[in-house]
C-alpha cells in the first residue's frame, strides 16, 4: 500500500462517492487540502461504496431469495402476483439496496409481473469483496435468473443498476428487454466526469482507477455498457432526466448510438438523477414500453 497519513474510513467513502457514482459531495476538497491522498485509498473508495443498511420490510407479500454468484452470497425479495405473466428483475443504484425495489413491485405486481429485487454484491446484505460496476454484476444477474428458474425475464435498473442491466443483456439470452433509467455509458467516463467537479489531477484519477481494477480483479474498461451495446439484441428503453447532473443524458445518447437497433430513448424535462423512478412521467414511459412488448413471446414467470 502507498505510504502517507491514513485517511479515516468515513473520508475514504466520501472520496469514492465523489470520484464515482454515489451521492455525498462535500468532503473531497477538504481531504485534498489535508494532504496527498494515496492512490490506494482512491481505489478502495471506488471498490467499496457506502453500504446502506436495510431498515424496513416490504408491506406486500414476499419471499426471501438467496443465491450464490462468483463467491458472493446475494440476497433479495421475490414478489409474486396471483397470476404471473412475466418475470422482472430490479437492479438498484450504487449505495442503495433492494428497498428501492418495493415501489417497483407495488407498481408492477398488480399488473402480473413477478418482481425480484436483490442487493447487488457489496451492497445491502449481499456479500462480495467489491463493486465492479458491471464486470462481475452482469454475471450475478445470470445467477439471479438461474435462481428464478425462468427462461426469459425483463431487467429494470436505475443508475448503476441500469448499466448492469444493459451489460447483462449483452451476455445472457434469457434477458428479453431492458428498462435503463439514468445509466452511465462506461466506468472510466463517469469517474473522470465526477472527479472533474473537484479538479482532481488526471494522473491521480487514472492511477486510482487502474489500482481499483487490480484490487478488484477486473479490467475497469470492461465495465462498459457502450462497449457491449452492439451485442444487445432485445428491446431497450433508455430513460434519462434532462436535469441529471450526476450522470448527464449524454451517457444514454452514447449508448443509444451504439445499440444495433434503435432503442426507445426518452430524455424527460425537469427531472434529475435520483428521483426519476419516483416520477409519473417516467412510469408512463415504462408502462407503455412494457405494454408494447410482444405478449406471445413475452418472458416466462417463476
Amino acid at each position: 500500500m502507498s505510504g502517507g497519513r491514513p485517511v479515516p474510513v468515513r473520508r475514504r467513502r466520501l472520496l469514492g462517492s465523489l470520484a464515482t457514482l454515489a451521492v455525498a459531495v462535500g468532503a473531497l476538497p477538504a481531504a485534498l487540502l489535508l494532504g496527498v491522498v494515496p492512490v490506494d485509498w482512491g481505489a478502495g473508495a471506488i471498490l467499496h461504496p457506502y453500504r446502506k443498511p436495510l431498515t424496513r420490510q416490504p408491506d406486500l407479500p414476499f419471499e426471501l431469495l438467496r443465491f450464490e454468484s462468483g463467491g458472493a452470497q446475494l440476497e433479495g425479495w421475490l414478489f409474486r402476483p396471483a397470476h404471473a405473466r412475466a418475470a422482472l428483475v430490479y437492479l438498484h443504484g450504487i449505495g442503495d439496496n433492494r428497498e428501492s425495489g418495493i415501489g417497483v413491485a407495488k407498481r408492477l405486481v398488480p399488473r402480473g409481473y413477478a418482481v425480484l429485487a436483490f442487493d447487488a454484491r457489496a451492497h445491502g446484505r449481499s456479500t462480495g469483496p467489491a463493486c465492479t460496476y458491471g464486470a462481475l454484476e452482469r454475471h450475478d444477474v445470470s445467477r439471479a435468473l438461474d435462481a428464478l428458474h425462468v427462461s426469459r425475464a425483463i431487467l429494470l435498473g436505475h443508475s448503476l443498476g441500469a448499466s448492469v442491466a444493459l451489460q447483462a443483456a449483452a451476455i445472457d439470452p434469457r434477458v428479453s428487454a431492458v428498462v435503463a433509467a439514468s445509466p452511465f455509458s462506461d466506468l472510466r467516463s463517469i469517474v473522470e466526469e465526477r472527479a472533474g467537479w473537484f479538479h482532481l489531477p488526471r494522473r491521480y484519477v487514472r492511477d486510482a482507477l487502474a489500482r481499483a481494477g487490480e484490487l478488484g480483479g477486473f479490467p475497469p474498461d470492461e465495465a462498459s455498457p457502450v462497449a457491449l451495446a452492439p451485442s444487445v439484441h432485445v428491446p431497450v428503453l433508455l430513460l434519462h432526466g434532462a436535469l441529471d447532473r450526476k450522470t448527464p443524458p449524454a451517457h444514454s445518447l452514447r449508448i443509444a448510438a451504439a445499440l444495433p437497433s434503435p432503442p426507445v430513448l426518452r430524455v424527460l424535462p425537469g427531472i434529475g438523477h435520483d428521483e426519476i423512478l419516483g416520477r409519473d412521467e417516467a412510469w408512463r414511459e415504462i408502462d407503455a414500453f412494457l405494454d408494447g412488448l410482444s405478449a406471445p413471446d413475452g418472458p416466462s414467470a417463476p
